[in-house]
């Protein structure tokens, strides 16, 4: 009920904008156009594949960005000497914007979705390392001394030691780096004309096709919509069976 509380702002500008605005405007165009679009791209049978794409490489670049991320920032946290020479190169490739990763990348691997998958993983993982090195070194080192002096078997320690220690940090980097997949995976989808529903939207707007691009706007909020609710429901999940202890014994 409070999330539908939420929808209520939205709903209602959506409503004001359909009694007050005109089916003829060439920039505005009423909300009830913008079905009309969607029933449209999907006629022509280019909605589903684009949408499809974007998920793809949405879903492989979160994955991945993931993976990397939680080991560099397991290498980054627990080893001052790892964590002070990756310090420089960590912070410039952090602050590096995705805009400016595009052309190198597309040198380096061409076009196509390959390519697209390489920029956000590059972009969207800096999060997850920051958020697991953080985690790793907020852990209490009388627990880590408990742990070699009781000589626990490595699969114990990552289940009952590190696992919930860690995992709140990596999953707080996960929530953060989803919609920044979104954003980047639409960003190079535009800047590269690769498929997906960025280069749609794209070519929506060099058409001045304005329902158009209004209807791939609310498919793309929807989306970035159900990530993050489907972002937060994963990490209840995961927390209810590793609850976190943060650095107590």
């Amino acid at each position: 009920m409070r999330r539908l509380i939420g929808v209520l702002p939205l709903a209602a500008l959506l409503v004001i904008w359909q009694l007050v605005g005109s089916a003829d405007s060439p920039y505005l165009p009423p909300p009830s156009t913008w079905w009309t679009a969607v029933q449209g791209l999907h006629a022509q049978g280019s909605l589903l594949p684009a949408v499809v794409v974007t998920i793809e490489t949405f879903a492989m670049a979160l994955a991945a960005a993931l993976v990397l991320g939680s080991v560099v920032g397991l290498a980054i946290g627990s080893s001052p000497r790892v964590r002070r020479a990756a310090g420089p190169l960590l912070e410039f490739c952090r602050a590096m914007p995705p805009p400016a990763v595009v052309p190198v990348a597309v040198l380096l691997i061409g076009f196509g979705q390959t390519v697209a998958v390489v920029v956000v993983v590059f972009t969207a993982m800096w999060p997850i390392v920051l958020n697991t090195a953080e985690a790793v070194q907020s852990l209490h080192p009388v627990l880590l001394e408990s742990n070699r002096s009781l000589h626990l078997p490595v699969g114990v320690r990552l289940r009952k030691v590190y696992a919930p220690a860690v995992l709140p940090g990596i999953l707080l980097g996960v929530r953060v780096a989803a919609p920044v997949c979104v954003i980047v995976t639409l960003l190079v989808e535009m800047l590269t004309a690769a498929d997906g529903i960025g280069m749609l939207l794209l070519q929506a707007q060099r058409n001045f096709v304005s329902a158009q691009a209004f209807a791939l706007l609310a498919v793309v909020g929807v989306f970035g919509f159900l990530v993050n609710a489907g972002v937060v429901l994963v990490e209840r999940r995961v927390l209810r069976a590793w609850p976190p202890r943060g650095d107590s014994l």
